[in-house]
């Protein structure tokens, strides 16, 4: 393993989760300054999805015997593949509640990659002021990503385009801190009680069942999802 530590970020996007998605991930310089970037569209996918897209890009992008630090705000992308993939193993690549696990090629393909690569992960909440630099530019990158349906990147040829300016933060979005993952339609809560709303659109709650358009969700720590229900590990 080399001893150079490379720092870097990944986020994905999706504008309906699911619906029209997006991956990116940024690498810093030794002085911590953005250096290499790419971005790339998903089609209609989740945004779980695009989260574990940006991480196996960015693992890919790096070569094997690298030792990085991976900073993400999406708990379900790294527990996935730091807490909860060895059970999955062990039970034929089943849930806890014996259903197939979600996702499974990307997440095998993760694996693959970081038995070559030695990666320390970091979780950084979303949209913070103040917040990790690296991850506002993955998000703002993989939102564009989403937006626009185009890679880009100094991959792609971009090398004198600027990696994409992270969105400004308000106090109150602060106070979202997953305010890019809710559903289109919602509205940050008033107070600090959890607050259930009717989903505009269909998605996957972080239990692993999905839900319907008009459906009673709420905000929960990995995800909008059933107010009921928690997530399977």
């Amino acid at each position: 393993m080399s001893d150079l530590v490379v720092v870097a970020a990944c986020d994905g996007a999706s504008k309906g989760n699911p619906g029209p998605a997006g991956w990116a991930w940024v690498i810093a310089d030794p002085q911590g300054q953005p250096e290499r970037w790419e971005a790339g569209p998903l089609g209609t996918a989740t945004n779980n999805v695009g989260e574990l897209t940006a991480l196996e890009q960015l693992l890919e992008a790096v070569d094997p015997g690298t030792r990085m630090q991976v900073r993400m705000d999406s708990q379900y992308a790294m527990k996935a593949v730091t807490q909860w993939l060895p059970g999955w193993k062990r039970n034929g690549w089943k849930t806890a509640a014996g259903k197939p696990v979600a996702n499974r090629e990307l997440v095998e393909r993760i694996d693959e990659l970081l038995t070559e690569r030695d990666v320390e992960f970091v979780y950084v909440p979303a949209h913070q002021v103040g917040g990790d630099p690296l991850n506002a530019i993955a998000d703002q990158a993989a939102s564009d990503a989403a937006t626009t349906q185009r890679s880009a990147g100094t991959a792609h040829g971009d090398q004198d385009m600027p990696v994409p300016a992270p969105a400004r933060v308000t106090p109150s979005r602060a106070r979202t801190t997953t305010a890019r993952k809710a559903p289109s339609g919602a509205k940050p809560a008033s107070s600090g009680k959890p607050r259930t709303i009717k989903a505009k659109f269909p998605g996957r709650c972080p239990c692993g069942k999905p839900y319907a358009a008009g459906t009673p969700i709420m905000k929960r720590e990995q995800g909008w999802g059933h107010p009921d229900c928690s997530p399977v590990a």
